[in-house]
């Protein structure tokens, strides 16, 4: 929403091409985010999005990721922590029932199979 102070932020921890960067992160979270969150494309969107969080945890959270080891709450604490490992968790096991992406492999590939729970 700021575009000049996160491009300073970026520019300050040494990120090349900082403007343009901070489109693609911002894209990637907002437009991946809310893939995610309708469970449209899930694995796919997941892969930029566990990119831009390593990204953030090598840029704006060093020192978490130094100290993980010795103090892994720091590191679990940090903000791109969560978001990380939804992705991954995503990542590896799918989006779920809840899902575009279930309705939608429901409907075109596994017309008789039901749901077991």
């Amino acid at each position: 929403m700021n575009h000049e102070k996160f491009t300073g932020f970026f520019q300050g921890w040494h990120i090349p091409f900082p403007s343009l960067n901070v489109y693609l992160a911002g894209g990637a979270e907002c437009f991946g985010g809310l893939l995610l969150l309708l469970g449209l494309g899930s694995r796919l969107v997941c892969l930029p999005l566990i990119f831009t969080m390593i990204v953030a945890y090598s840029t704006a959270e060093v020192a978490a990721v130094k100290k993980i080891f010795d103090d892994p709450d720091k590191f679990v604490s940090a903000a791109p922590f969560l978001f990380m490992l939804t992705c991954f968790i995503v990542l590896a096991f799918g989006p779920g029932v809840f899902s575009l992406d279930w309705l939608i492999g429901r409907k075109f590939f596994q017309k008789n199979k039901t749901l077991h729970a």
